[in-house]
């Protein structure tokens, strides 16, 4: 009888892991819409608005640092950052510890207008949390941030063949 309560044991996790993995996938595209909404709301590419994120979320770091991060070649980072920079998002300085070198920094004044055009998203998460309460929530972040990581674990693995 054993075997057959972890057959279906088995099963139930099966079912369950795909169906994990199915809400990601929904998750991943309704986020990419989301993110191509705000891009064409703030006149960016969906590829500049990924950036300016990474850029915001590290407060300042190399184009390389960055390209890497994103997963771009260089050139097309070059081209990004050439369209952050003319659109006023960030800012290209001179690195104080390396004068050769240069970092990229967002610029706060416009933070206003992502903040903006992501409201409605941020309401509607608001009051999905609100359904759950601070245990649950750690482990939803935890989650999401262990599968943040075998994304980009996996990102890795393909870029590095």
């Amino acid at each position: 009888m054993s075997s057959v309560v972890s057959g279906e044991s088995d099963r139930a996790h099966r079912r369950a892991t795909v169906a994990v993995k199915e809400s990601l996938r929904e998750l991943r595209v309704q986020l990419s819409v989301l993110n191509h909404q705000v891009g064409t709301r703030l006149e960016l590419k969906d590829v500049d608005v990924d950036c300016l994120d990474l850029v915001n979320q590290a407060g300042q770091l190399s184009p390389t640092a960055l390209a890497k991060l994103a997963g771009l070649h260089p050139a097309t980072m070059t081209g990004v950052l050439d369209r952050l920079e003319k659109g006023g998002w960030i800012a290209r300085e001179r690195d104080p510890g390396d004068r050769r070198a240069v970092v990229i920094r967002g610029l706060k004044e416009r933070n206003g207008e992502v903040l903006a055009a992501y409201g409605g998203m941020n309401s509607a998460m608001d009051g999905v949390c609100a359904e759950y309460g601070v245990e649950e929530l750690e482990l939803i972040t935890e989650f999401i941030r262990r599968s943040a990581r075998a994304g980009e674990g996996a990102a890795v693995g393909l870029r590095e063949g």
